[in-house]
């Protein structure tokens, strides 16, 4: 692979050119021996002209973050110069993507930018939520500490998600195979029986005449109807995007009958979790409740916070117009007060987030307990009703020939 690089040598001057390379990493330590200063380094575009086509870059996810933030802070309490730590966690780092992004900050930071600011070039992958946690690190210095309080957060939202995620996956699923299993009898099971039935030359039952009437306009406008579908569910996906049905779209997931007391803890503990970390590492409040605004992942909870951030400035409490949102339980409210109070918030605001975590835990369990008695009993109503009515005129005619 080729590389196009601009470097600095010793005494300042810009020296570019091309290195030829097994991958980005290997350029970077081939330039480093030769005591090259980087400034930038990319791929050159000399390769197959569709094959950037192909090739893939892969997903930084939760987890990576919470890998580099761990390692990060071990080596910086460990004593090792941020530039080699950062130098070390790019060669190591599985994810390539990731690597190559940890590489541009280790530059960024060599040539004098802080580790925030470095960080705050890549927007898409370090949120403003760990920018400003790192920056609040650096002024203190605490950095190591706060890395590390940084992995611990990571990892309890991963896990939050997580949670999240098997609550919906089950239903989905079964939802999508009745859908399956029902429009494959529809289309390819019932015009069978049909032909059959018309040898019989006997009047059909009216569900199976239902059935079949159904059966037969799903056949002739299926295209149609598949067609109007995907329109309508992009006219759908585009409206969602946005101000207005984002938030229609947010208010009703947390309204919804069983699923929107889910939402409703896990937008209160991503809350409390996400202010109460921010506080500890030292973050001030009206720039906390700014970014827990922005990180709060729905439009009602992001306007309730954005109000109480505006009452905090005219210098009320935090518990009081969070209580006034009527979007967080009383005892949420209560308890804010208290460490408001008491001058201990973060150790409250973690305290809440803990129980609602435990919270979640049960509502999973108990959603997933509560749907698949229903699920099961709507797949038996759905599918045993239209087999019944395809056997009805078999049971008909045995009768018949019996009598």
């Amino acid at each position: 692979m080729n590389f196009k690089y601009v470097t600095k040598d010793k005494d300042g001057k810009n020296v570019s050119g091309t290195i030829d390379a097994a991958d980005r990493t290997a350029a970077i330590t081939a330039l480093r021996k030769k005591e090259l200063i980087i400034i930038s380094i990319d791929e050159s575009k000399t390769a197959l002209p569709f094959s950037g086509l192909f090739k893939a870059k892969k997903k930084i996810k939760i987890d990576d973050l919470v890998i580099f933030s761990r390692q990060l802070a071990t080596m910086v309490d460990a004593g090792i110069p941020l530039v080699g730590a950062l130098d070390i966690l790019g060669e190591q780092m599985e994810n390539k993507t990731f690597s190559a992004v940890i590489i541009e900050i280790r530059n960024d930071v060599e040539t004098g930018s802080s580790l925030s600011e470095a960080l705050s070039k890549h927007k898409k992958i370090f949120s403003q939520l760990f920018v400003n946690m790192v920056k609040a690190g650096e002024s203190s210095g605490m950095l190591d500490e706060i890395l590390d309080r940084l992995a611990l957060y990571l990892e309890k939202t991963s896990s939050l998600q997580r949670k999240i995620k098997s609550a919906l996956v089950y239903p989905a699923v079964v939802s999508s195979m009745a859908i399956g299993i029902t429009l494959l009898l529809m289309l390819k099971v019932i015009p069978v029986f049909k032909g059959i039935f018309e040898g019989f030359g006997s009047q059909l039952p009216v569900p199976t005449m239902v059935l079949i009437a159904i059966s037969d306009a799903m056949q002739k406008y299926f295209i149609l109807c598949a067609v109007a579908f995907t329109f309508i569910v992009i006219l759908v996906a585009k409206y969602i995007k946005t101000e207005k049905g984002q938030l229609q779209v947010d208010t009703l997931m947390l309204r919804i009958p069983v699923f929107g007391v889910l939402f409703t803890k896990v937008a209160v503990s991503k809350f409390t979790r996400t202010l109460s970390t921010l506080i500890k590492s030292g973050v001030p409040i009206l720039a906390a409740l700014d970014i827990v605004g922005k990180t709060a992942g729905n439009k009602m909870v992001e306007r309730a916070i954005d109000n109480v951030r505006a009452n905090v400035r005219e210098g009320e409490s935090v518990a009081e117009p969070l209580a006034r949102a009527k979007i967080f339980p009383p005892m949420v409210t209560r308890m804010v007060s208290v460490g408001e109070q008491t001058g201990e918030l973060e150790k409250m605001l973690s305290k809440i987030a803990d129980f609602y975590d435990e919270q979640v835990d049960a509502a999973v369990a108990s959603l997933t307990s509560m749907m698949e008695p229903f699920i099961i009993a709507f797949l038996g109503i759905v599918i045993g009703t239209i087999v019944i009515c395809m056997f009805l005129p078999i049971f008909k005619l045995t009768s018949i020939a019996g009598g």
